[in-house]
């Protein structure tokens, strides 16, 4: 089994029944099971700031599936719960994202671990070092780190985290 850290965001619909959706849906699929998960926090968007806020978690998973085969399940599931993508880092009823894979670095055209844009996102750190924080990428960076060194982007959290 390997180990592999998702960070999920919905800004549409309602948002929490979208994230709980989502890693229903993961777990359902019988290929990965949810070891922890993070609260919910509410953020601004990056990117494309005209939109509203989301709603973020990171889930912590045991999984027997390939990189891309988590990838594609992933896609997957964002597919089934509607997910279009119109505009660039636009509005979605839900984002699936593979930030980490049993400490692998990995480059394909499809797929890029650690997910290369995670060290400047805010509402992906802060949720994953709630559920690992001694967590360190591959090169070694903790993020702990990394959260000291961002700037900006509101982020507050609107649930506790639950226990699986």
């Amino acid at each position: 089994m390997a180990r592999a850290y998702l960070s999920l965001g919905s800004n549409l619909g309602d948002r929490r029944a979208m994230l709980e959706g989502a890693l229903a849906a993961l777990e359902a699929s019988g290929h990965l099971t949810v070891v922890k998960r993070s609260s919910i926090y509410e953020t601004e968007p990056v990117g494309f700031p005209d939109q509203p806020w989301f709603y973020n978690l990171a889930a912590e998973v045991d999984t027997a599936l390939s990189p891309e085969e988590l990838l594609n399940l992933a896609k997957r599931v964002e597919q089934e719960m509607e997910r279009t993508r119109e505009i660039r880092w636009g509005p979605r009823t839900i984002d699936i994202d593979l930030l980490l894979y049993d400490g692998l670095e990995l480059a394909t055209d499809r797929l890029t671990i650690p997910h290369p844009e995670m060290t400047g996102r805010r509402f992906v750190l802060e949720p994953l070092q709630e559920i690992a924080p001694d967590l360190t990428l591959p090169d070694g960076r903790s993020i702990e780190h990394l959260l000291k060194v961002l700037r900006g982007q509101e982020v507050r959290r609107v649930t506790e985290r639950q226990e699986t």
